[in-house]
């Protein structure tokens, strides 16, 4: 994929039903937040064309905590699609603290993509390369 990816980003602030018992955000949270902002970032970049020929579907994600987020917090999500094969992309997904810019947590989603009506894996065409550039 080109070395010039488009950023999407998401702003939201961390309201009572993402926190845990220890009255941070839950770490089952932050995963609901980088599949959110993944597909948000397809339903605006994708044609309609797109949108009814294929699915994108998870295959694996990889989450590193880095720091809690409390009641209030404002929150900046950063995604991006980084090395792409055959039928999968990496999905980068940046989660940081909006007022102190501290990293949150740092997320790796590896997405299969996949025709919607066979539910089979199909190639990546550049054409759809290029949604997630600048």
């Amino acid at each position: 994929m080109d070395n010039n990816p488009e950023i999407y980003e998401k702003k939201l602030v961390v309201e009572e039903k993402h926190l845990d018992k220890q009255r941070h955000v839950n770490n089952v949270q932050y995963l609901q937040w980088v599949q959110d902002v993944a597909e948000e970032h397809w339903e605006a970049r994708a044609s309609e064309e797109q949108k009814s020929n294929v699915i994108w579907v998870v295959v694996r994600h990889e989450i590193d905590y880095k720091k809690e987020a409390f009641l209030g917090a404002n929150i900046s999500l950063q995604t991006y699609v980084g090395e792409t094969t055959h039928v999968t992309s990496v999905r980068h997904v940046i989660i940081k603290d909006s007022e102190t810019e501290k990293l949150l947590a740092e997320a790796r989603t590896t997405w299969c993509l996949l025709n919607k009506k066979t539910k089979r894996p199909v190639k990546i065409s550049e054409e759809l390369k290029r949604v997630f550039q600048k």
